[in-house]
């Protein structure tokens, strides 16, 4: 039997529940979160991929494949492609009207995903949490919190590698009276408090949870408030690097800052 990817299965949730929008939120979010393989006409040229464009009736489409052997079966020979995040192509076909065509005929996940979906992705993914300040007076234990969103927080954070060490979550009054829940993140390392902001954010809206039901703080390890959330608060671990991280990026995508420019 072929193996099924995490992305087969979220397709396959969605389908059997065309009503639920928590699973079509979870669909786009595994595709965001994946790895995928744009079939290109020819080799990259630095930053720059010529991808094939197909024209349907009604739109024009890029093929992506979450497995180069899904890939490899759909052209039937040795072809060009492109690794990338579907959060990095969503950002790059944003605005230029084309959809994405989604292991076409190699897996149970088939699809073809239209331009305004990819567009709405795209956008999805660029809104990005709000600044605020506040003080907290008192953490205590997480109440009354969806199981969806402690599943959401637990999956992004288990892809945050090497970006901080632990987080906890908690039940937070602040000094002005209100109240929430806060994540509280400890040994985040230089320049991670963005991205990790950003995975948290996404985590709350592919969860159907509404923007700001979380507050995030990074801590210090010896900040006396990340004591005190490690006594009441759910812990999560980060995982650690396996291997030393690259200096520089090495391939199309890698780097949020420079992302590919399609020809």
């Amino acid at each position: 039997m072929a193996e099924t990817t995490p992305l087969d299965d979220a397709f396959a949730a969605m389908e059997a529940a065309p009503q639920d929008d928590a699973a079509r939120l979870r669909f786009y979010e595994r595709l965001a979160d994946s790895e995928l393989f744009l079939l290109l006409k020819k080799e990259a040229e630095g930053e720059v991929l010529d991808p094939e464009v197909f024209e349907l009736t009604d739109a024009s489409f890029v093929l992506v494949f979450d497995r180069e052997e899904r890939l490899a079966e759909f052209v039937g020979k040795i072809a060009p492609y492109a690794a990338l995040s579907g959060r990095v192509i969503a950002g790059v076909l944003a605005g230029q009207g084309v959809g994405l065509g989604l292991n076409l005929e190699v897996a149970p996940s088939s699809h073809l995903i239209p331009p305004e979906g990819v567009a709405w992705l795209a956008e999805t993914l660029t809104e990005g949490p709000q600044e605020a300040e506040a003080r907290p007076s008192e953490f205590s234990a997480p109440q009354g919190l969806p199981e969806i969103l402690i599943t959401a927080l637990d999956t992004k954070l288990s892809t945050a590698t090497g970006l901080a060490r632990k987080a906890y979550l908690a039940g937070v009054t602040y000094d002005d009276g209100s109240r929430g829940h806060i994540l509280g993140i400890t040994g985040a390392r230089a320049g991670a408090q963005a991205p990790l902001a950003r995975a948290i954010n996404e985590a709350l809206v592919f969860s159907g949870i509404e923007a700001g039901a979380l507050d995030v703080a990074f801590l210090e390890d010896d900040d006396p408030a990340a004591a005190s959330l490690a006594r009441v608060g759910l812990r999560f671990d980060l995982p650690e690097p396996q291997v030393p991280q690259p200096v520089a990026p090495s391939a199309p995508g890698m780097d949020p800052d420079k992302p590919p420019k399609l020809r």
